[in-house]
């Protein structure tokens, strides 16, 4: 198999029209960490185990093996896209290249608009149910928003300051992550066990939901999935650096990929020793923060602390890499002046830290988000499912888009990663499993909310696709990178 050499990934950019203006610092394990670090199922579980309790019961965990399956297929199919176009930008770059640029602008700009509120969600979630809980603070929706608000700017400057540290400091999350899950999950059942707390017949109960109708159509069982839907979601970050990244055509595919495989390994564990662990499923699903609940409750105030503290590490380093990936799409936009303000965004002050007019737009959006939620004290569950409607619109806009333009290949990069004879099957199955997913997202009405804020976003987007199209005609009617001189 050859080799990608340095000199192969110095020639890669100026290919596609574009020329190096980042170090390319990451590797495997980097590349890998950013992925799993969105993922972050210390953040997924931690922020969404108690919908689950309440909408599904303890047998809700096993939805998670179906969203893990259908989200591995989509993973496969960003990876081949991530081999053929390795560019930051990933959806909008991947779109106006085997579309046309109007595709790619609203494939780029629900990107961009998922990653916004995204982001918001989780360093919200961050303050909400580990941060305060850890210092013992009492909740209020402005305390929550203040605090969020000093962890937006936190991040930003990390991210501005040096993409090495960044990815140094996620680089120590991950790590903390998976030691302190499976440290957690063993000693879960361990002390459960011993002490006689631990009931595995939770595995199969209802909990505090009636087992009546719990496989109808939207029913609990149903609405369950979003356990896993909200958690295993954002491993395509790993190529919105693929111009920061080594070998990108091979390294990029294998992150994704390896990223959700883990979570989902790790995470179902994790979930199993949780619902095994919990002594009152009433007492747990009443609790506005289950999983440390279950952990005071069977290892004590101390260790729960402590774990409070991972948490803690792990939700701030998946905030931290979600504003990364933010940045990125909207510099990658800006330099082919796709956005309002394109002069400013595309700047790259320095190869060895992130675009810092970008970076401090994606922060400065957040604020602003925080900012109109500080008096809802519904906040949070609202931009979780509005958070996971995006990215599963967003996925199924892409996997239609390659079955229509599968024919397209960019032979140089087969050799790298393919589906090969199994493209069909990964296709058709990640495909059954977004529609099942955007049904049970659309579908009820508790979620209308949610609904709402993105068709909010997609409106504003429409405002500004008008806008550029009055004030940057011909950037709109060019393929990224084409006469690349003149659109940077």
């Amino acid at each position: 198999m050859t080799t990608v050499t340095q000199h192969d990934d110095d020639e890669l950019l100026p290919s596609f029209g574009y020329k190096q203006q980042f170090v390319r610092s990451l590797r495997h394990f980097e590349s890998f960490a950013v992925a799993f670090s969105f993922i972050s199922i210390t953040t997924g579980i931690f922020t969404t185990y108690g919908f689950a309790l309440t909408t599904g019961g303890p047998r809700a965990i096993w939805t998670w093996l179906i969203v893990a399956a259908g989200q591995s297929l989509v993973a496969l199919v960003y990876g081949s896209l991530a081999a053929r176009v390795p560019l930051s930008g990933y959806s909008y770059q991947w779109a106006s290249r085997l579309s046309n640029a109007n595709v790619g602008w609203w494939l780029g700009w629900m990107s961009f608009a998922f990653l916004t509120i995204v982001t918001v969600s989780v360093d919200y979630g961050f303050v909400q149910v580990a941060f305060q809980p850890l210092i013992g603070e009492v909740y209020t929706p402005t305390s929550a928003a203040l605090e969020t608000l000093v962890v937006l700017a936190g991040q930003a400057a990390l991210i501005i300051w040096s993409t090495r540290i960044t990815t140094r400091v996620n680089n120590a999350a991950v790590a903390t992550e998976v030691i302190g899950i499976v440290g957690l999950t063993v000693l879960l059942i361990i002390v459960a066990a011993v002490r006689g707390l631990g009931h595995w017949s939770n595995l199969g109960s209802s909990g505090v939901v009636p087992s009546a109708g719990y496989y109808h159509w939207l029913g609990p069982f149903m609405l369950a999935t979003l356990l896993g839907a909200y958690t295993i979601v954002g491993f395509e970050s790993a190529s919105n650096l693929a111009e920061e990244t080594h070998e990108p055509h091979r390294t990029i595919p294998r992150a994704m990929i390896r990223a959700v495989l883990l979570s989902g390994a790790v995470g179902m564990v994790f979930l199993i020793a949780l619902s095994y662990a919990t002594s009152s499923v009433k007492a747990a699903s009443a609790s506005s923060a289950p999983v440390a609940f279950i952990v005071n409750d069977v290892l004590g105030g101390v260790v729960q602390k402590i774990f409070l503290i991972f948490v803690c590490v792990s939700i701030f380093a998946c905030g931290m890499v979600i504003m990364v990936t933010n940045s990125r799409m909207i510099w990658s936009m800006a330099r082919d002046r796709r956005l309002p303000g394109h002069q400013l965004w595309s700047q790259v002050p320095r190869a060895t830290g992130g675009p810092t007019f970008a970076t401090l737009l994606a922060a400065v959006l957040g604020a602003l988000i925080t900012l109109v939620l500080r008096t809802h004290t519904s906040a949070l569950i609202t931009l979780f499912t509005a958070s996971t409607i995006m990215p599963a619109l967003l996925y199924a806009s892409t996997v239609l888009l390659y079955v229509f333009t599968g024919r397209r290949r960019r032979a140089d990069t087969e050799r790298h990663f393919s589906l090969g004879r199994w493209e069909i099957p990964v296709i058709a199955g990640a495909l059954i499993w977004l529609a099942y997913e955007l049904i049970v997202l659309i579908g009820p009405a508790e979620f209308r909310d949610a609904q709402y804020y993105v068709l909010g976003a997609l409106g504003i987007g429409l405002v500004f696709y008008i806008v550029q199209w009055v004030t940057e005609p011909k950037a709109m009617r060019t393929e990224p990178g084409a006469h690349g001189a003149e659109l940077r």
